[in-house]
């Protein structure tokens, strides 16, 4: 089992490193999966030592649902962030940088949330605070910024933390 951990220190990343290369090559081909391969056993095999603590998944499959939800969030603020800067004039936005209270204490799932955010259109994350508490977002179109707080706690964090923590 030791054998097995120093030749694959992180799984997961092998596999996500070789899809990755998969999908920047945009072909299958046999010397492709091979270089893939090469790079997903490699790079983390490499980098290991800075990952003393692997980042632990206590749900991997709710993941996937995770991910299903921000694409559909992306396509849908896509639409509205278009339709805002086409239709509606600077002086009826309401711009406003809002504070997200973190109940999350995982480095990497505040990562994930803060990255959720800046992929989002209309919102990206500026700022963690030094204490890693709280996320500053920015928004372009915030009305409400209590709903924004409300609905990145409720969409994103809460599943964070059931994938997480």
């Amino acid at each position: 089992m030791m054998t097995m951990k120093r030749f694959l220190p992180h799984p997961l990343l092998t596999l996500l490193l070789t899809l990755t290369w998969q999908m920047l090559v945009n072909q299958v081909t046999a010397g492709s999966l091979v270089l893939g391969l090469i790079f997903g056993i490699f790079i983390p095999i490499l980098t290991s030592p800075y990952w003393p603590d692997r980042p632990k998944l206590r749900r991997p499959l709710k993941f996937f649902s995770y991910f299903m939800i921000v694409m559909w969030d992306i396509c849908i603020a896509n639409l509205v962030v278009a339709r805002t800067i086409l239709f509606r004039r600077n002086t009826e936005l309401h711009s406003n940088w809002v504070t997200v209270p973190l109940d999350l204490s995982s480095p990497e799932a505040i990562t994930v949330l803060a990255g959720t955010i800046t992929m989002t259109p209309g919102t990206v994350s500026s700022d963690v605070s030094a204490c890693g508490r709280a996320l500053l977002v920015h928004c372009l179109d915030a009305p409400d910024p209590d709903a924004v707080r409300d609905e990145i706690k409720h969409r994103y964090e809460r599943r964070l933390k059931e994938i997480f923590e």
